[in-house]
């Protein structure tokens, strides 16, 4: 079973929220996204002073297996992208929920962040998704 962290919110493309407590948030991939990509081998992320959209595209993560599109689970202006995935994008099958985190933005609407899933609800879509 993946890990899901309990003090995380979800979105159902598979993407974590960490709320920083002063309006801006970090955005990862979740445990179960990067096992079902395997061995990541190349991360595309947006430039810093960029803005992203709820629903979005706003990068790329290639794998030995595939190439998957990432989707923005907020709007928001990106503050800071994580430069450890250009020379080391293993790290994201590694640590996903910490070295590994993508990008960190400052929220267009504050109150989106209710609109993504706690960890229960994100362990019942996996589940749900393993018995389709």
């Amino acid at each position: 079973m993946s890990q899901i962290p309990t003090n995380l919110r979800y979105s159902d493309s598979h993407e974590w929220v960490q709320d920083n407590g002063d309006g801006t948030v970090t955005i990862g991939i979740t445990d179960h996204a990067q096992q079902a990509l395997g061995d990541v081998v190349f991360v595309e992320l947006p430039e810093v002073g960029s803005t992203i959209t709820t629903g979005e595209e706003f990068g790329v993560v290639e794998s030995v297996k595939a190439a998957s599109d990432l989707y923005a689970p907020l709007s928001g202006e990106v503050l800071g992208v994580n430069t450890l995935l250009e020379d080391a994008p293993e790290s994201l099958n590694e640590s996903p929920y910490d070295d590994a985190w993508l990008i960190k933005i400052r929220l267009a609407e504050p109150d989106e962040l209710e609109s993504l899933m706690d960890a229960e609800s994100y362990t019942e879509l996996v589940a749900n998704e393993a018995n389709d």
